[in-house]
């Protein structure tokens, strides 16, 4: 995500309640996804769930940026 994302998405946590949440749990996801990564091996059960939260991270990624659109006054 570029710095200016960021900063937008810094400034607009505590106004958009939505924003918020999605933002935590993008973060959290990031952090479990990293964590799976660094293992040399998954079980099928852990890479079913690997695959799961990557998508669900993906899904919020998507609603975050038409957010953020919105915030820029730009059509996502």
């Amino acid at each position: 995500m570029d710095p200016t994302d960021m900063e937008l998405i810094q400034a607009n946590l505590d106004n958009d309640p939505e924003l918020a949440k999605l933002w935590a749990e993008h973060l959290e996801m990031e952090k479990t996804l990293d964590d799976m990564n660094q293992r040399l091996y998954l079980s099928t059960e852990e890479q079913i769930e690997r695959k799961r939260l990557q998508k669900l991270k993906l899904a919020g990624r998507d609603r975050i940026e038409q957010i953020l659109a919105t915030l820029r006054g730009t059509p996502s």
